[in-house]
């Protein structure tokens, strides 16, 4: 294997879960650890806020995943989170783990580039995924699908690349009103020197795991790690819908 770090990986992962357990944290933890390996990653998983304390091991780090909806983060905790992505270090993640995380911490949301405020119909809604860039590493290869699951309503920092979107409402609520609206689903930004990677899909582990969308997550973590660029080129389909 390709030598990255200097221990024979291809770099460095910590996947932090907890919070709400009802986006079942440690199963979806699970997902994203397993295929971060298989793509030859060394990564450690912790179920504490905590692991985020040591700066110097954060910036160490390639790629920091977060699977934690809800729940407070101390300054102590944070501060370093928020130097090392701003350092370089990569931070990805998918639904209510990582854009619904620490309601209270604005840089937090700063970094990640949006935050949910609504799920209109709730769990069972029937909708697609529209693939706008198929040009990027991350979407390259993927073509438009239908999911059944939270159609996320964001607030979206208006500096994101946007690689997919759905179209609301699809179901009927108090935002009807305003007629139809692309919603983005899958972006990228930059925070200082970090890359930055959401999915917004992913309200429980049979989700992630579809195989479009843990091709997204995947591909997306990897792509934040900025350690894979030249593999995911390579390995990028010419034609939509071939898995990777």
């Amino acid at each position: 294997m390709e030598l990255i770090d200097g221990t024979g990986t291809r770099g460095k992962a910590l996947v932090v879960w907890g919070g709400w357990e009802g986006h079942e944290p440690a199963q979806v933890a699970a997902i994203f650890a397993d295929g971060l390996r298989e793509h030859g990653f060394e990564v450690t998983v912790s179920d504490t806020l905590d692991a985020f304390l040591d700066e110097a091991l954060l910036r160490s780090l390639s790629l920091i995943v977060p699977v934690w909806t809800m729940g407070t983060i101390t300054e102590g905790q944070l501060a370093p989170l928020l130097a090392a992505v701003r350092g370089g270090v990569g931070i990805g993640g998918c639904h209510g783990g990582m854009c619904d995380s620490f309601r209270e911490a604005t840089e937090y949301q700063f970094m990640t580039g949006g935050q949910w405020v609504a799920h209109p119909g709730n769990d069972g809604v029937a909708y697609e995924v529209h693939i706008a860039d198929h040009g990027h590493p991350i979407t390259a290869g993927s073509r438009d699908f239908t999911v059944t699951t939270e159609q996320y309503y964001m607030h979206v920092d208006p500096a994101v690349k946007v690689l997919a979107t759905t179209r609301f409402p699809v179901v009927d609520g108090p935002h009807s009103a305003n007629g139809p609206v692309e919603m983005p689903v899958v972006w990228t930004k930059r925070y200082g020197a970090g890359r930055v990677f959401y999915n917004s899909l992913g309200h429980h582990a049979d989700v992630v795991a579809r195989p479009e969308v843990l091709r997204l997550c995947l591909r997306g973590l990897r792509w934040a790690s900025a350690v894979d660029d030249d593999r995911l080129a390579a390995d990028a389909p010419s034609r939509p819908g071939l898995s990777v």
